[in-house]
């Protein structure tokens, strides 16, 4: 089965996408909790289990407003994310008329297998590196970096273009916009949660009720904080649901869009090492061909290494791996006297320093060898005669002319 639209990979991203909401409101449910916990905690001297109990009234009570406010996340991010990922990137829309040959190469691609075309968003960058947006058809949408542009041909720009489209048809991109989603909405609760109980401060006060106790107050806000940085550490865990697989996926099915398996290779050697995105955000970098923000453990890592992947493309694929590459560095700006001047009516002009290889006259090296010297103060060499008669009466010659290319002018 050709690894461009799996089926099955299609369908699980489907569901995860699902399960991934459904556990949004899950995971703000218990931040609401937490805050509820702590909230009783800092109001009444009670027992554990008073608190406990007063803090699932409010999580009940609070609810409604809970889930709408989750939901109103939700549609913001649905219809905004991309503003909000071009305000954090830079990333600007362009068209044929703007970058034509990246735009060529992606409607080409597009076209061979009939897939609506994304739109092409160009960012400032000296990261090599791509990454695709959006939640359907009329949102999706692929960014590249203007280093990138400049560093690989057209073979191996293809084959990103290929992975970027692979990750849009596969659905890799709808989750991973979800799963941006659910980690910006618990930092906001968890946030929220923190700067009501440090700017709240204890206030726990006495109660004459027999049935409340005292003494829970300490273990309750514990138990809060606990609770939070279980979010916390569950909307992390979600990386697990994208699964590494996807960018093996991706890689073969820009293969089989190109059927170029070393531009692939070639472009993954490329950005190996230089994608990182200054000021984009760890949810940014996981959308991108490239992660190379490495984590303290290789478990939450969301790309496979890039050795792991070229090894599967030369495997699997058929592909020859070149080895690390040592990308050029830039060139020198031209110095203003040595820019070339206006062109000649038979191509470039002259060039006013001697040329590489020219001998040390200064006279420069013809596309046959070197020209000859000529003798200070005499014109450039004319033929006698053109080599070919118009039928004019001919010239007489005398004999005090120079000789011309094919001998002496006869008579």
């Amino acid at each position: 089965m050709a690894a461009y639209g799996l089926y099955s990979h299609i369908q699980s991203n489907k569901r995860r996408s699902i399960a991934l909401l459904i556990g949004l409101f899950g995971l703000v449910y218990l931040l609401v909790y937490a805050g509820a916990l702590a909230g009783e905690a800092m109001s009444y001297n009670a027992s554990l289990q008073y608190l406990a109990r007063k803090a699932w009234q409010d999580l009940i009570a609070a609810a409604p407003i809970a889930t709408i406010g989750t939901v109103a996340w939700i549609v913001i991010a649905y219809y905004f994310h991309q503003s909000m990922i071009d305000a954090l990137t830079g990333g600007r829309e362009v068209s044929r008329t703007d970058e034509p040959r990246l735009y060529n190469l992606l409607e080409n691609l597009c076209i061979s297998r009939g897939i609506t075309t994304p739109k092409l968003k160009v960012m400032e960058s000296d990261a090599l590196n791509a990454f695709a947006t959006g939640m359907n058809e009329k949102q999706y949408a692929i960014t590249v970096t203007t280093a990138l542009i400049a560093g690989l041909d057209d073979a191996e720009l293809e084959a990103v273009l290929g992975h970027e489209l692979t990750h849009i048809r596969n659905g890799d991109v709808r989750m991973l916009v979800v799963a941006l989603i659910i980690a910006g909405a618990i930092a906001f609760f968890a946030e929220m949660f923190f700067r009501m109980w440090f700017y709240s401060g204890f206030r726990a006060r006495r109660s004459s009720d027999s049935d409340r106790g005292r003494g829970g107050n300490f273990i309750a806000i514990v138990i809060a904080v606990a609770l939070v940085a279980v979010a916390w550490l569950l909307s992390s865990v979600i990386r697990f649901a994208l699964s590494r697989s996807r960018e093996f996926l991706a890689d073969a099915g820009s293969v089989e869009l190109t059927k170029n398996p070393d531009a692939m290779i070639l472009a993954l050697r490329k950005i190996e090492g230089r994608g990182e995105l200054s000021g984009a955000t760890s949810a940014v970098m996981e959308m991108c061909v490239d992660n190379p923000r490495e984590e303290f453990t290789d478990l939450f890592s969301t790309h496979p290494p890039i050795e792991a992947r070229i090894k599967a493309l030369v495997e699997v694929m058929g592909g020859h791996d070149p080895g690390p590459l040592a990308l050029p560095a830039p060139q020198e700006e031209m110095q203003p006297d040595a820019l070339p001047g206006p062109a000649g009516p038979w191509g470039g002009a002259a060039d006013q320093s001697p040329q590489r290889g020219a001998p040390s006259g200064g006279t420069p090296i013809g596309p046959w060898g070197s020209a000859p010297a000529e003798p200070a103060g005499q014109r450039p060499f004319l033929p006698d005669r053109p080599p070919i008669d118009l039928g004019g009466p001919a010239p007489t010659p005398s004999d005090d002319r120079p000789a011309g290319p094919w001998g002496k002018p006869g008579r």
